[in-house]
């Protein structure tokens, strides 16, 4: 998992993220429809072409930092969490 910091060198494996924001266009962020209309406390997820997958803070919104995962890292993430993983 890799948080995007424009200040710091690209993972030589990754394609490299020319600002979060370009790499993830704002019509394809996507909440839970468990969030539901009033609540503000989840994340957006955007599945971007390129490969890569963005999370970002739905409270903040575009001006949210965006947690940037490659494809394998997030199915690994999901099979996780449908396995019980995170449960407290």
């Amino acid at each position: 998992m890799d948080a995007y910091d424009p200040h710091e060198q690209q993972h030589p494996t990754r394609t490299p993220a020319v600002g979060a924001a370009a790499s993830f266009p704002d019509h394809a962020w996507r909440k839970p429809s468990a969030c539901g209309p009033n609540s503000g406390n989840c994340v957006e997820v955007n599945l971007a072409e390129h490969g890569l997958v963005g999370v970002r803070d739905s409270k903040i919104g575009s001006s949210s930092p965006v947690l940037v995962f490659d494809r394998g890292e997030w199915t690994r993430f999901v099979e996780a969490v449908r396995r019980g993983e995170f449960d407290g």
